[in-house]
């Protein structure tokens, strides 16, 4: 196919060929002004010289044309896999490429979309601008988009950058399809450690019978109440947090008769339990280097209230002075182990003693603060084991270790028990993995024999250092030396004095880190890690349901002493169950609440303002029930203002074309160039002549 057209190559300057034009309209004018004969030819010589100044070519283009292409859009989002959506997409898909192979002249560019786990929402448009990005817009004759119709990315009308392609959609599915979900209007991210977080639901139908609707909602797997919702009604959910970390929620609506899916009738938000502020009560026996290390630790964090008194007289100096009146100020013992000693987070007794400051009522009220949930913790000095001790109160109820009455004074360097290298107060503890650990010496400790609980380090002899016990709801703590401060103050090198108090202490207050045996899993890097943190020497296959109800068993790994691991490849989107024994975890994966599920009844509506905007269609091609569809027509035309009629869909027919051949043939120049210009001059010449001598 040959296209022929003009071209110009100036043989002077263009402002030089414009002064020439306007001298010869200035001549001619005058000529016209004094009605001069010859007029017409003196114009034509002038125009022939510009249009030889100008340099004409004749342009002969070869081209070839090329196929129109069509841009097929399949989506393959987690909703077409309800009921026949997805065996609907694929008949439609054939039927769709057939059609256009028999139009003849079109290359289809099939764009597989919404088919990653990690995508939120079905992304459709994304998915075609990044597959036509190298394609240039004059070629494309038309998109059909093969969806539910439930398309994420929408873009205005104003948004569509493919020319005037006209853009089909193939809808899936059928009328009337039922569904209910539910919706987290408001979700808190962070919530206060025994308190109410307040939730803001709402339910939501396509073709319910819009009747109340019973909500259950549970907390870490674990029913926490249930309230009645209206559909299209927002209701507010008030759940107390139980535990620091993550608390995962679950609200489930009732399912719908014959509904499409109940993947969406439940929903999940992951709140952290924080604390407010953690009070923590320290009560030294008498001033020791101890109680400074301990001090220090606690009033650097700002989130700590520390409450701390000192006995400034040890109880073997007896002068008969009453203890009311030695006290800087006074112990508010009936305020603090009577009144208030619920409010406390923590209670810490160094190198305490029992010198008649508290009665028993008071040490029974800790022991019941403790088994209630409370924290306690002992670091015991050499009156430990003697009459006057702490374990010879009702405190000695609580703790985990018999003392034997011999107090070891003797250096000894502090190890890691075989339980303590798999708990995780004590595990990967700096200098720890050393043979003897790298931690320096201790001086003092008091022989004990474990009752209950793990004893994490030992010390003299392999004497038990570092004792840790569950009591009732609560937890207590006991270290039977008071060196620790040697660690403290760096010598002989020191020791991880501060990783060891911290950890102590959040694992006395639940921290959810430091639990003994607990079964978690995470998102990293694109899969699901499940992690079992165990003091057993192995650790079986957990179970595991997927969001899809699909069941299976995943063999861990051990990674570290008390860890192992395993591994969920590519995860589906949605909430994972994990579980091993009475272990649970629940794990999102992907957003909490997917965009993909919040709604899943096709619908024409949402793609049918785009379409008709580029002159395009909106069909519904599939039937309750059965995976045949029912495709329109095709069929192609020129450009025209609609490509869709009732039951045909058009291509518009792009005739592109690309150049294969150029060849110029110049027109004022040579021989026939200087002969028509000579015979323009002579011309008007001689006519001026004649006319003269007929004058």
């Amino acid at each position: 196919m040959s296209q022929y057209g003009l071209s110009f190559a100036p043989l002077v300057p263009l402002w030089a060929l414009a002064l020439l034009a306007l001298a010869a309209l200035a001549l001619i004018g005058a000529l016209v002004w004094r009605r001069r004969r010859g007029v017409a030819l003196r114009g034509l010589a002038f125009a022939a010289l510009l249009a030889a100044l100008s340099g004409p070519s004749l342009v002969e283009e070869t081209r070839e044309p090329l196929r129109d292409v069509v841009a097929v859009v399949v989506d393959r989002s987690g909703s077409q896999k309800f009921e026949n959506r997805a065996a609907q997409t694929e008949n439609a898909r054939k039927a769709l490429l057939a059609a256009l192979d028999k139009l003849g002249g079109v290359d289809v560019k099939t764009i597989e979309a919404g088919d990653g786990p990690e995508s939120d929402g079905t992304r459709l448009f994304a998915a075609l601008d990044n597959g036509l990005a190298d394609l240039p817009a004059e070629r494309l004759a038309g998109v059909f988009m093969i969806t539910d119709g439930i398309v994420h990315d929408l873009p205005a009308k104003s948004g569509w950058t493919h020319g005037k392609a006209p853009l089909h959609a193939l809808i899936s599915g059928h009328d009337g399809e039922r569904d209910r979900r539910i919706a987290l209007v408001e979700a808190p991210r962070y919530g206060l450690i025994g308190k109410d977080v307040v939730f803001t639901l709402k339910v939501e139908e396509n073709n319910g019978p819009d009747a109340p609707v019973e909500v259950t909602v549970k907390r870490d797997g674990v029913i926490a109440t249930r309230v009645l919702a209206k559909p299209g009604r927002e209701v507010k959910v008030p759940v107390k947090l139980e535990h620091g970390g993550a608390n995962v929620m679950e609200f489930e609506a009732e399912a719908l008769p014959g509904e499409l899916t109940e993947i969406n009738n439940r929903a999940v938000a992951s709140v952290e339990g924080v604390r407010d502020h953690l009070k923590v009560l320290l009560v030294s026996g008498e001033p020791n280097p101890g109680e400074r290390a301990w001090r220090n630790l606690l009033k650097a964090d700002a989130n700590v209230d520390l409450v701390h008194f000192t006995i400034l007289r040890p109880p073997e100096k007896i002068d008969g002075t009453p203890v009311r009146e030695l006290a800087l100020i006074a112990f508010p013992t009936a305020e603090l182990f009577g009144q208030k000693i619920n409010e406390f987070d923590l209670i810490l007794f160094d190198r305490y003693s029992n010198m008649g400051l508290l009665p028993p009522i008071y040490f029974d009220n800790i022991v019941n603060y403790v088994r209630r949930g409370g924290a306690f913790a002992i670091v015991a000095g050499p009156n430990f084991a003697r009459g006057d001790g702490l374990f010879y109160t009702p405190i000695g109820r609580l703790t985990p270790a018999r003392p034997t009455g011999e107090i070891v004074e003797a250096p000894f360097r502090p190890a890691l028990s075989e339980v303590g290298g798999r708990h995780p107060v004590t595990r990967g503890l700096p200098g720890a993995a050393q043979k003897p650990p790298a931690w320096s010496e201790w001086f003092r400790q008091e022989r004990s024999e474990v009752l209950r609980g793990s004893a994490l380090l030992n010390g003299a002899g392999d004497s038990p250092l570092l004792v840790l016990s569950r009591e009732g709801k609560g937890r207590v703590a006991l270290l039977l030396s008071d060196q620790l401060w040697l660690w403290a103050r760096g010598f002989q090198g020191g020791g991880p004095y501060e990783e060891l108090m911290r950890r102590m202490a959040h694992w006395l207050m639940k921290e959810p880190d430091l639990e003994e045996e607990v079964l978690r899993g995470a998102m990293k890097g694109g899969d699901l890690m499940v992690e079992r943190q165990t003091l057993a020497a192995q650790a079986g296959p957990v179970h595991v349901v997927a969001p899809s109800g699909q069941e299976s068993d995943l063999t861990l790994d051990a990674a570290e002493p008390g860890l192992f691991r395993g591994r969920i490849a590519r995860p589906e989107l949605g909430l994972y169950r994990l579980s091993q024994g009475d272990l649970t975890a629940l794990v999102p994966v992907g957003p909490e609440n997917p965009l993909e599920y919040r709604e899943l009844a096709s619908t024409p509506e949402k793609l049918r303002p785009l379409a008709e905007a580029t002159g395009g269609g909106v069909w519904r091609i599939g039937q309750a029930g059965s995976d045949a569809v029912k495709l329109p027509r095709l069929v192609a035309l020129g450009d025209s203002p609609s490509y869709a009629g009732a039951d045909f869909a058009a291509i518009r027919r792009a005739g592109a074309s690309v150049a294969r051949g150029l060849s110029l043939t110049p027109l004022a120049v040579g021989l026939a160039g200087l002969l028509v210009l000579l015979g323009l001059v002579i011309g008007a010449w001689a006519w001026e002549g004649r006319r003269g001598r007929m004058r």
